[in-house]
Protein backbone atom coordinates (compact mmCIF):
# COMPACT_ATOMS: atom_id res chain seq x y z
CA UNK A 1 0.00 0.00 0.00
CA UNK A 2 1.22 3.72 -0.64
CA UNK A 3 1.97 5.55 2.25
CA UNK A 4 0.23 8.82 1.98
CA UNK A 5 2.71 10.99 2.77
CA UNK A 6 4.81 9.18 -0.54
CA UNK A 7 1.92 9.76 -2.63
CA UNK A 8 2.98 10.46 -6.05
CA UNK A 9 0.44 13.13 -6.62
CA UNK A 10 1.87 16.01 -8.19
CA UNK A 11 1.37 19.64 -7.14
CA UNK A 12 3.46 21.47 -10.10
CA UNK A 13 3.80 24.57 -11.57
CA UNK A 14 3.09 26.59 -8.27
CA UNK A 15 4.45 30.40 -8.53
CA UNK A 16 6.24 31.94 -5.37
CA UNK A 17 4.06 34.78 -4.23
CA UNK A 18 6.09 38.11 -3.25
CA UNK A 19 7.88 39.18 -6.34
CA UNK A 20 6.04 41.47 -9.04
CA UNK A 21 7.04 40.06 -12.50
CA UNK A 22 9.07 37.19 -11.70
CA UNK A 23 7.97 33.46 -11.68
CA UNK A 24 9.31 30.52 -10.06
CA UNK A 25 8.35 27.11 -10.64
CA UNK A 26 8.39 24.59 -7.98
CA UNK A 27 7.11 21.01 -7.93
CA UNK A 28 5.13 19.63 -4.70
CA UNK A 29 4.81 16.39 -4.99
CA UNK A 30 3.52 15.51 -1.43
CA UNK A 31 1.59 16.74 1.60
CA UNK A 32 4.52 16.58 3.32
CA UNK A 33 6.14 19.63 0.74
CA UNK A 34 2.58 20.79 1.09
CA UNK A 35 2.69 21.41 5.08
CA UNK A 36 6.49 22.72 4.18
CA UNK A 37 5.22 25.50 2.06
CA UNK A 38 2.37 27.29 3.50
CA UNK A 39 4.55 29.79 4.94
CA UNK A 40 5.77 30.54 1.67
CA UNK A 41 2.47 30.54 0.26
CA UNK A 42 1.44 33.20 2.77
CA UNK A 43 4.17 35.13 3.22
CA UNK A 44 4.25 34.47 7.00
CA UNK A 45 4.21 31.50 9.65
CA UNK A 46 0.08 31.37 10.51
CA UNK A 47 -0.99 30.53 13.75
CA UNK A 48 -4.48 29.61 15.25
CA UNK A 49 -5.83 29.35 11.12
CA UNK A 50 -7.65 27.92 8.59
CA UNK A 51 -6.26 28.50 5.14
CA UNK A 52 -7.72 27.78 1.90
CA UNK A 53 -5.59 27.44 -1.47
CA UNK A 54 -7.25 27.47 -4.81
CA UNK A 55 -5.48 25.64 -7.12
CA UNK A 56 -6.03 26.00 -11.08
CA UNK A 57 -4.88 24.61 -14.41
CA UNK A 58 -4.72 21.41 -12.86
CA UNK A 59 -4.10 19.69 -16.77
CA UNK A 60 -1.65 21.86 -17.41
CA UNK A 61 0.72 20.90 -13.94
CA UNK A 62 -1.56 23.22 -11.53
CA UNK A 63 -0.73 26.50 -9.98
CA UNK A 64 -1.74 28.34 -6.90
CA UNK A 65 -4.25 30.60 -7.04
CA UNK A 66 -5.40 33.07 -4.32
CA UNK A 67 -5.48 32.05 -0.30
CA UNK A 68 -7.66 33.01 2.61
CA UNK A 69 -7.22 32.92 6.10
CA UNK A 70 -9.84 33.35 8.65
CA UNK A 71 -8.84 32.80 12.90
CA UNK A 72 -10.25 29.13 14.24
CA UNK A 73 -13.77 29.97 16.09
CA UNK A 74 -13.29 29.40 19.77
CA UNK A 75 -16.99 27.91 19.42
CA UNK A 76 -17.82 24.82 17.24
CA UNK A 77 -21.11 26.20 17.00
CA UNK A 78 -19.07 28.76 14.83
CA UNK A 79 -17.65 26.62 12.86
CA UNK A 80 -19.91 25.87 10.34
CA UNK A 81 -20.53 29.94 9.48
CA UNK A 82 -16.64 30.16 9.45
CA UNK A 83 -16.15 27.65 6.74
CA UNK A 84 -18.96 28.74 4.59
CA UNK A 85 -17.30 32.44 4.69
CA UNK A 86 -14.05 31.50 4.27
CA UNK A 87 -15.23 29.27 1.23
CA UNK A 88 -17.42 31.33 -0.18
CA UNK A 89 -15.10 34.36 -0.34
CA UNK A 90 -12.42 32.49 -1.89
CA UNK A 91 -14.28 31.37 -4.73
CA UNK A 92 -16.11 34.48 -5.32
CA UNK A 93 -12.92 36.66 -4.92
CA UNK A 94 -11.50 34.17 -7.64
CA UNK A 95 -14.44 34.56 -9.94
CA UNK A 96 -14.02 38.27 -9.71
CA UNK A 97 -10.62 37.95 -11.13
CA UNK A 98 -11.79 35.84 -13.73
CA UNK A 99 -10.45 32.35 -13.05
CA UNK A 100 -12.73 30.22 -10.25
CA UNK A 101 -10.92 27.06 -8.77
CA UNK A 102 -11.17 24.05 -9.98
CA UNK A 103 -9.84 22.42 -6.51
CA UNK A 104 -8.32 23.47 -3.36
CA UNK A 105 -5.97 22.75 -0.33
CA UNK A 106 -6.82 23.27 3.23
CA UNK A 107 -4.81 24.05 6.19
CA UNK A 108 -5.99 23.63 9.90
CA UNK A 109 -2.89 25.07 12.49
CA UNK A 110 -3.40 25.17 15.88
CA UNK A 111 -0.89 24.74 19.03
CA UNK A 112 -1.64 22.64 21.76
CA UNK A 113 -3.14 23.90 24.75
CA UNK A 114 -2.41 22.73 28.21
CA UNK A 115 -2.51 19.22 28.43
CA UNK A 116 -3.04 18.34 25.03
CA UNK A 117 -0.79 16.99 22.26
CA UNK A 118 -0.61 17.32 18.43
CA UNK A 119 -3.07 14.44 18.21
CA UNK A 120 -5.15 15.85 19.97
CA UNK A 121 -5.28 18.97 18.48
CA UNK A 122 -5.76 16.87 15.12
CA UNK A 123 -8.67 15.10 16.48
CA UNK A 124 -10.91 17.49 17.83
CA UNK A 125 -10.27 20.13 14.40
CA UNK A 126 -11.36 17.05 12.41
CA UNK A 127 -15.04 18.12 12.31
CA UNK A 128 -14.08 21.71 11.22
CA UNK A 129 -11.62 19.80 8.01
CA UNK A 130 -15.25 18.01 7.16
CA UNK A 131 -17.16 21.05 7.40
CA UNK A 132 -14.11 22.79 4.88
CA UNK A 133 -14.66 19.39 2.27
CA UNK A 134 -18.21 19.57 2.20
CA UNK A 135 -18.78 23.51 2.06
CA UNK A 136 -16.48 23.40 -0.93
CA UNK A 137 -18.13 20.06 -2.35
CA UNK A 138 -21.23 22.57 -2.23
CA UNK A 139 -19.52 25.02 -4.38
CA UNK A 140 -18.14 22.06 -6.89
CA UNK A 141 -14.88 22.96 -5.76
CA UNK A 142 -12.97 19.54 -4.35
CA UNK A 143 -10.74 20.21 -1.31
CA UNK A 144 -7.80 17.46 -3.07
CA UNK A 145 -5.86 17.45 0.23
CA UNK A 146 -6.86 19.20 3.77
CA UNK A 147 -3.97 18.73 6.67
CA UNK A 148 -3.71 19.57 10.26
CA UNK A 149 -0.24 21.14 11.33
CA UNK A 150 0.08 21.16 15.31
CA UNK A 151 3.41 20.75 17.46
CA UNK A 152 5.61 20.54 14.66
CA UNK A 153 3.98 17.68 12.91
CA UNK A 154 1.28 17.54 10.29
CA UNK A 155 -1.92 15.23 9.46
CA UNK A 156 -3.85 14.72 6.66
CA UNK A 157 -7.60 14.08 6.80
CA UNK A 158 -7.93 13.08 2.94
CA UNK A 159 -5.41 9.43 4.19
CA UNK A 160 -7.35 6.60 2.29
CA UNK A 161 -7.20 4.13 5.40
CA UNK A 162 -6.16 4.62 9.00
CA UNK A 163 -3.28 3.16 8.98
CA UNK A 164 -1.98 5.13 5.78
CA UNK A 165 0.36 7.61 7.96
CA UNK A 166 1.36 7.34 11.28
CA UNK A 167 -0.81 7.99 13.96
CA UNK A 168 1.61 10.74 15.84
CA UNK A 169 1.81 12.56 12.89
CA UNK A 170 4.76 13.34 10.55
CA UNK A 171 7.48 15.69 12.01
CA UNK A 172 7.71 18.61 9.98
CA UNK A 173 11.26 19.60 7.99
CA UNK A 174 13.61 21.54 9.27
CA UNK A 175 12.43 25.54 8.29
CA UNK A 176 14.45 26.71 5.16
CA UNK A 177 14.93 23.21 4.00
CA UNK A 178 11.95 22.60 1.78
CA UNK A 179 12.37 22.62 -2.13
CA UNK A 180 9.65 25.82 -2.02
CA UNK A 181 12.22 27.27 0.53
CA UNK A 182 15.02 26.93 -1.40
CA UNK A 183 13.51 28.62 -4.35
CA UNK A 184 12.25 31.54 -2.04
CA UNK A 185 15.80 32.33 -0.77
CA UNK A 186 16.77 32.16 -4.21
CA UNK A 187 14.70 34.58 -5.91
CA UNK A 188 15.29 36.74 -2.49
CA UNK A 189 11.97 36.73 -0.75
CA UNK A 190 11.65 35.96 3.28
CA UNK A 191 8.66 34.92 5.50
CA UNK A 192 7.82 37.25 8.32
CA UNK A 193 7.37 35.95 11.66
CA UNK A 194 3.82 34.88 12.98
CA UNK A 195 0.55 36.45 13.17
CA UNK A 196 1.10 36.64 16.96
CA UNK A 197 4.02 38.98 16.15
CA UNK A 198 3.24 41.36 13.37
CA UNK A 199 -0.66 41.60 16.13
CA UNK A 200 1.74 42.38 18.94
CA UNK A 201 3.10 45.67 17.78
CA UNK A 202 -0.49 46.63 17.39
CA UNK A 203 -2.30 45.56 20.45
CA UNK A 204 -3.11 47.89 23.54
CA UNK A 205 -0.34 47.96 26.45
CA UNK A 206 -0.71 45.62 29.45
CA UNK A 207 1.78 46.53 31.04
CA UNK A 208 2.24 49.21 34.49
CA UNK A 209 2.50 52.25 31.95
CA UNK A 210 -1.50 51.57 30.40
CA UNK A 211 -2.58 52.90 34.01
CA UNK A 212 -0.47 55.80 33.11
CA UNK A 213 -1.58 56.44 29.84
CA UNK A 214 -4.78 55.81 30.62
CA UNK A 215 -5.14 58.70 33.14
CA UNK A 216 -3.43 60.84 30.77
CA UNK A 217 -6.21 60.16 28.26
CA UNK A 218 -9.08 60.56 30.78
CA UNK A 219 -6.74 64.14 31.38
CA UNK A 220 -7.26 64.70 27.54
CA UNK A 221 -10.50 64.22 27.42
CA UNK A 222 -11.50 66.53 30.04
CA UNK A 223 -9.89 69.25 28.47
CA UNK A 224 -10.49 68.37 24.68
CA UNK A 225 -14.46 67.31 24.75
CA UNK A 226 -15.62 70.98 25.63
CA UNK A 227 -13.54 72.35 22.60
CA UNK A 228 -14.64 69.73 20.73
CA UNK A 229 -18.22 70.16 20.74
CA UNK A 230 -18.12 73.84 20.71
CA UNK A 231 -17.64 74.03 16.56
CA UNK A 232 -16.29 77.20 17.09
CA UNK A 233 -12.55 75.60 18.31
CA UNK A 234 -12.79 72.58 16.61
CA UNK A 235 -10.37 73.64 13.70
CA UNK A 236 -8.32 74.94 16.69
CA UNK A 237 -8.39 71.11 17.98
CA UNK A 238 -7.59 69.69 14.54
CA UNK A 239 -4.59 72.33 13.96
CA UNK A 240 -3.21 71.52 16.99
CA UNK A 241 -3.66 67.56 17.07
CA UNK A 242 -1.58 67.60 13.85
CA UNK A 243 0.67 70.14 14.85
CA UNK A 244 1.36 67.37 18.13
CA UNK A 245 1.65 64.68 15.67
CA UNK A 246 4.02 66.46 13.35
CA UNK A 247 6.59 66.81 16.11
CA UNK A 248 6.06 63.09 17.07
CA UNK A 249 6.55 62.28 13.64
CA UNK A 250 10.30 64.48 13.30
CA UNK A 251 11.02 63.09 16.68
CA UNK A 252 10.88 59.53 15.31
CA UNK A 253 12.18 60.47 12.35
CA UNK A 254 15.03 61.65 13.75
CA UNK A 255 15.53 59.07 16.36
CA UNK A 256 16.17 56.32 12.61
CA UNK A 257 15.18 52.72 12.65
CA UNK A 258 16.27 49.25 14.65
CA UNK A 259 16.55 46.45 12.64
CA UNK A 260 14.76 44.12 15.94
CA UNK A 261 11.19 44.88 15.84
CA UNK A 262 10.63 44.59 19.79
CA UNK A 263 13.60 46.48 20.36
CA UNK A 264 12.18 49.31 17.78
CA UNK A 265 9.22 49.80 19.54
CA UNK A 266 10.13 50.17 22.65
CA UNK A 267 12.89 52.97 21.79
CA UNK A 268 9.20 54.30 19.74
CA UNK A 269 7.15 54.37 23.06
CA UNK A 270 10.04 55.69 25.21
CA UNK A 271 10.62 58.60 22.73
CA UNK A 272 6.56 59.82 23.37
CA UNK A 273 5.45 61.10 26.51
CA UNK A 274 1.21 59.50 27.66
CA UNK A 275 -0.30 63.43 27.66
CA UNK A 276 1.03 63.64 23.98
CA UNK A 277 -0.10 60.72 22.81
CA UNK A 278 -3.52 60.85 24.60
CA UNK A 279 -4.27 64.42 22.84
CA UNK A 280 -3.20 62.72 19.52
CA UNK A 281 -5.42 59.89 19.63
CA UNK A 282 -8.53 61.81 21.04
CA UNK A 283 -7.97 64.28 18.03
CA UNK A 284 -7.67 61.58 15.58
CA UNK A 285 -11.45 60.84 16.26
CA UNK A 286 -11.91 63.50 14.68
CA UNK A 287 -12.44 61.85 10.66
CA UNK A 288 -11.01 65.33 9.18
CA UNK A 289 -7.98 65.25 11.49
CA UNK A 290 -7.71 61.71 10.45
CA UNK A 291 -8.15 62.21 6.84
CA UNK A 292 -5.56 64.88 7.01
CA UNK A 293 -3.34 62.83 8.83
CA UNK A 294 -3.67 60.30 5.92
CA UNK A 295 -1.55 62.45 3.55
CA UNK A 296 1.75 61.24 5.51
CA UNK A 297 1.51 57.87 3.16
CA UNK A 298 4.78 57.89 1.14
CA UNK A 299 8.45 59.20 0.18
CA UNK A 300 10.52 60.31 3.77
CA UNK A 301 7.05 60.60 5.67
CA UNK A 302 5.95 57.22 5.31
CA UNK A 303 8.27 54.51 7.30
CA UNK A 304 8.04 57.10 10.56
CA UNK A 305 4.62 58.02 9.88
CA UNK A 306 3.70 53.82 10.59
CA UNK A 307 5.58 53.84 13.31
CA UNK A 308 3.92 56.78 14.88
CA UNK A 309 -0.05 55.17 14.25
CA UNK A 310 1.88 51.53 15.67
CA UNK A 311 3.01 53.44 18.74
CA UNK A 312 -0.70 54.94 19.02
CA UNK A 313 -2.56 52.12 18.49
CA UNK A 314 -0.07 50.48 21.56
CA UNK A 315 -1.34 53.47 23.72
CA UNK A 316 -5.24 52.79 23.67
CA UNK A 317 -5.18 51.04 26.59
CA UNK A 318 -7.76 49.96 29.17
CA UNK A 319 -11.58 51.60 28.43
CA UNK A 320 -9.83 53.44 25.61
CA UNK A 321 -9.50 49.75 23.66
CA UNK A 322 -11.91 51.07 20.52
CA UNK A 323 -10.16 54.52 20.06
CA UNK A 324 -7.57 52.06 18.70
CA UNK A 325 -9.90 51.93 15.52
CA UNK A 326 -8.26 55.10 14.41
CA UNK A 327 -4.80 54.71 14.34
CA UNK A 328 -5.50 51.33 13.48
CA UNK A 329 -6.63 52.31 10.06
CA UNK A 330 -3.98 54.84 9.50
CA UNK A 331 -1.46 52.27 9.83
CA UNK A 332 -3.18 50.21 7.42
CA UNK A 333 -3.27 52.79 4.98
CA UNK A 334 0.39 53.44 5.48
CA UNK A 335 1.30 49.63 5.14
CA UNK A 336 -0.60 49.34 2.34
CA UNK A 337 0.34 52.33 0.29
CA UNK A 338 3.59 51.33 1.28
CA UNK A 339 3.31 48.06 -0.59
CA UNK A 340 2.93 45.87 2.45
CA UNK A 341 -0.26 44.48 2.03
CA UNK A 342 0.44 41.87 4.75
CA UNK A 343 0.41 44.47 7.48
CA UNK A 344 -2.08 46.63 6.10
CA UNK A 345 -4.80 43.31 6.10
CA UNK A 346 -3.68 42.70 9.79
CA UNK A 347 -4.35 46.37 10.45
CA UNK A 348 -7.08 47.02 9.35
CA UNK A 349 -8.59 43.93 10.30
CA UNK A 350 -7.90 44.84 14.13
CA UNK A 351 -8.97 48.43 13.47
CA UNK A 352 -12.69 45.97 12.37
CA UNK A 353 -12.05 44.43 15.15
CA UNK A 354 -11.48 47.96 17.54
CA UNK A 355 -14.97 49.42 16.21
CA UNK A 356 -16.77 47.17 13.75
CA UNK A 357 -18.68 50.13 12.39
CA UNK A 358 -15.52 51.71 11.69
CA UNK A 359 -16.56 52.69 7.72
CA UNK A 360 -12.88 53.81 6.37
CA UNK A 361 -11.17 50.45 7.53
CA UNK A 362 -13.82 48.60 5.55
CA UNK A 363 -13.01 50.01 2.53
CA UNK A 364 -9.48 49.93 2.37
CA UNK A 365 -9.75 46.27 4.12
CA UNK A 366 -11.67 45.46 0.94
CA UNK A 367 -9.89 47.23 -1.63
CA UNK A 368 -6.61 45.40 -0.45
CA UNK A 369 -8.03 42.23 -0.38
CA UNK A 370 -9.57 42.77 -3.94
CA UNK A 371 -5.83 44.03 -4.93
CA UNK A 372 -6.87 47.51 -6.50
CA UNK A 373 -3.99 50.02 -6.54
CA UNK A 374 -3.43 52.66 -3.96
CA UNK A 375 -3.13 55.25 -5.91
CA UNK A 376 -6.49 56.35 -6.48
CA UNK A 377 -7.01 57.26 -2.38
CA UNK A 378 -3.07 58.44 -2.95
CA UNK A 379 -4.13 60.96 -5.36
CA UNK A 380 -7.07 61.79 -3.75
CA UNK A 381 -5.38 62.44 -0.68
CA UNK A 382 -2.95 64.72 -2.57
CA UNK A 383 -5.30 66.81 -4.15
CA UNK A 384 -6.70 67.89 -1.11
CA UNK A 385 -2.94 68.70 0.30
CA UNK A 386 -3.14 70.88 -2.48
CA UNK A 387 -6.18 72.37 -2.10
CA UNK A 388 -5.28 73.73 1.16
CA UNK A 389 -1.89 74.94 0.34
CA UNK A 390 -3.32 76.80 -2.64
CA UNK A 391 -6.04 78.15 -0.28
CA UNK A 392 -3.17 80.12 1.67
CA UNK A 393 -2.14 83.76 0.43
CA UNK A 394 1.29 82.28 -0.13
CA UNK A 395 0.82 79.17 -1.30
CA UNK A 396 3.15 77.86 -4.74
CA UNK A 397 1.70 75.91 -7.45
CA UNK A 398 1.23 72.36 -6.46
CA UNK A 399 3.18 69.62 -7.38
CA UNK A 400 1.84 66.94 -9.60
CA UNK A 401 1.36 63.52 -8.76
CA UNK A 402 2.61 60.88 -10.63
CA UNK A 403 3.11 57.34 -9.82
CA UNK A 404 2.15 55.17 -6.90
CA UNK A 405 5.16 56.14 -4.52
CA UNK A 406 6.25 52.60 -4.39
CA UNK A 407 7.86 52.15 -7.70
CA UNK A 408 4.78 50.43 -9.35
CA UNK A 409 2.66 51.82 -12.08
CA UNK A 410 -1.02 52.98 -11.58
CA UNK A 411 -3.70 50.49 -13.05
CA UNK A 412 -6.52 50.98 -12.24
CA UNK A 413 -8.78 53.27 -9.42
CA UNK A 414 -10.19 51.99 -6.50
CA UNK A 415 -13.98 51.53 -6.49
CA UNK A 416 -16.78 51.28 -4.55
CA UNK A 417 -17.24 47.88 -2.88
CA UNK A 418 -20.76 46.32 -3.51
CA UNK A 419 -23.40 46.95 -1.21
CA UNK A 420 -21.09 50.14 0.47
CA UNK A 421 -23.90 53.51 0.18
CA UNK A 422 -22.45 56.58 -1.00
CA UNK A 423 -25.40 58.50 -0.05
CA UNK A 424 -25.98 60.10 -3.58
CA UNK A 425 -27.50 63.62 -3.78
CA UNK A 426 -25.80 64.01 -0.50
CA UNK A 427 -23.95 67.62 -0.55
CA UNK A 428 -19.86 67.13 -0.48
CA UNK A 429 -18.94 68.00 3.35
CA UNK A 430 -17.00 71.48 3.37
CA UNK A 431 -13.51 69.51 4.13
CA UNK A 432 -11.88 66.37 4.02
CA UNK A 433 -11.45 62.97 2.37
CA UNK A 434 -15.16 62.66 0.99
CA UNK A 435 -14.80 65.78 -0.49
CA UNK A 436 -13.03 64.75 -3.61
CA UNK A 437 -15.67 63.62 -6.36
CA UNK A 438 -13.33 60.98 -7.76
CA UNK A 439 -12.72 59.33 -4.16
CA UNK A 440 -15.01 57.27 -2.34
CA UNK A 441 -17.11 58.25 0.45
CA UNK A 442 -15.40 57.06 4.03
CA UNK A 443 -16.85 59.27 5.93
CA UNK A 444 -20.14 60.78 6.59
CA UNK A 445 -20.99 64.74 7.18
CA UNK A 446 -19.79 66.14 10.53
CA UNK A 447 -22.57 65.86 13.56
CA UNK A 448 -23.40 68.80 13.42
CA UNK A 449 -25.20 68.60 9.65
CA UNK A 450 -27.27 65.49 10.30
CA UNK A 451 -27.92 63.24 12.87
CA UNK A 452 -24.90 60.83 14.86
CA UNK A 453 -24.14 57.13 13.91
CA UNK A 454 -24.33 56.37 17.12
CA UNK A 455 -25.18 58.48 20.60
CA UNK A 456 -22.43 59.21 22.35
CA UNK A 457 -22.55 61.00 25.91
CA UNK A 458 -20.06 62.34 28.25
CA UNK A 459 -20.18 61.93 32.03
CA UNK A 460 -20.35 65.43 33.33
CA UNK A 461 -17.24 66.48 35.39
CA UNK A 462 -19.35 67.73 38.39
CA UNK A 463 -21.37 64.37 38.69
CA UNK A 464 -17.86 62.28 39.61
CA UNK A 465 -17.81 60.86 36.21
CA UNK A 466 -14.32 61.25 33.76
CA UNK A 467 -15.67 64.18 30.91
CA UNK A 468 -13.27 61.79 28.58
CA UNK A 469 -15.81 58.58 28.79
CA UNK A 470 -19.20 57.51 27.53
CA UNK A 471 -21.95 56.38 29.52
CA UNK A 472 -22.54 52.48 29.53
CA UNK A 473 -25.41 51.41 27.74
CA UNK A 474 -27.85 48.89 28.64
CA UNK A 475 -26.50 46.09 26.15
CA UNK A 476 -23.27 47.27 26.17
CA UNK A 477 -22.23 44.23 27.34
CA UNK A 478 -23.39 42.44 24.46
CA UNK A 479 -21.15 40.45 22.35
CA UNK A 480 -21.11 42.36 19.47
CA UNK A 481 -22.62 41.41 15.76
CA UNK A 482 -20.28 41.30 12.86
CA UNK A 483 -20.14 44.59 10.61
CA UNK A 484 -23.07 44.55 8.51
CA UNK A 485 -22.64 44.75 4.89
CA UNK A 486 -23.69 48.16 3.77
CA UNK A 487 -22.33 50.24 7.25
CA UNK A 488 -23.95 53.19 7.85
CA UNK A 489 -22.23 56.68 6.81
CA UNK A 490 -19.01 56.96 9.66
CA UNK A 491 -19.48 60.02 11.64
CA UNK A 492 -16.67 62.18 14.04
CA UNK A 493 -16.27 60.43 16.75
CA UNK A 494 -15.87 62.29 20.22
CA UNK A 495 -12.97 61.59 21.75
CA UNK A 496 -14.83 59.71 24.31
CA UNK A 497 -14.05 55.99 25.93
CA UNK A 498 -15.70 52.86 25.83
CA UNK A 499 -16.98 51.91 29.26
CA UNK A 500 -14.39 49.01 30.47
CA UNK A 501 -15.07 45.42 29.01
CA UNK A 502 -12.46 43.06 29.53
CA UNK A 503 -14.53 40.15 28.06
CA UNK A 504 -15.12 42.05 25.35
CA UNK A 505 -11.95 43.58 24.82
CA UNK A 506 -10.23 39.41 25.31
CA UNK A 507 -12.69 39.12 22.07
CA UNK A 508 -11.33 42.06 20.06
CA UNK A 509 -7.91 40.54 20.49
CA UNK A 510 -9.29 36.97 19.24
CA UNK A 511 -10.46 38.70 16.18
CA UNK A 512 -7.96 40.92 15.16
CA UNK A 513 -7.47 38.61 12.21
CA UNK A 514 -10.15 36.68 12.01
CA UNK A 515 -11.73 38.78 8.93
CA UNK A 516 -10.83 36.68 5.61
CA UNK A 517 -7.90 37.65 3.24
CA UNK A 518 -5.97 36.75 0.33
CA UNK A 519 -2.82 37.35 1.38
CA UNK A 520 -1.31 35.77 -1.89
CA UNK A 521 -2.68 37.15 -5.01
CA UNK A 522 -4.51 35.74 -7.17
CA UNK A 523 -1.55 34.75 -10.53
Amino acid sequence: MTNHDEDPTTYAGHGIPGVAGQENQVTLRSPAELADALPYLLGYRPDDSIVLVALHDRERGGRFGGRARLGIPAQREDWAAAARQLAHGLVAGSECRGARPESMVAYLVQDPTSGETGRDVMERLRPLAQLLRTTCGSLDVAVVEALCIADGRFWSYCCPSPGCCPGDGTPMGLPGTSVLAAAATYAGIQVRGSLRELRARLLPWETAAALEQETALDAAGAALVPRILDGGSRDEVEAETLEAARRLLGRLSAAGTVTDTASADARDDELIEHEEAARVILGLQDRTTRDRAAAWMEGDEAAPALRLWRALARRCVGSYREHAAAPLTLAGWVAWSSGDELEAREALAMAMGADPDYLFARLLHQACNEGLDPETIRNCLRGERDRRENDRPDAAPPRPATGTGTGTPQQHGVTVPAGVALQPGAPAPARGLARTPSCPSTTGPRPERTARRRHRTTRAADAGGHPGRRTAKPGDGRRRRPADPAPAAEGNRRPAAAPRRDARADRTRERGSAVPHEPGAEE
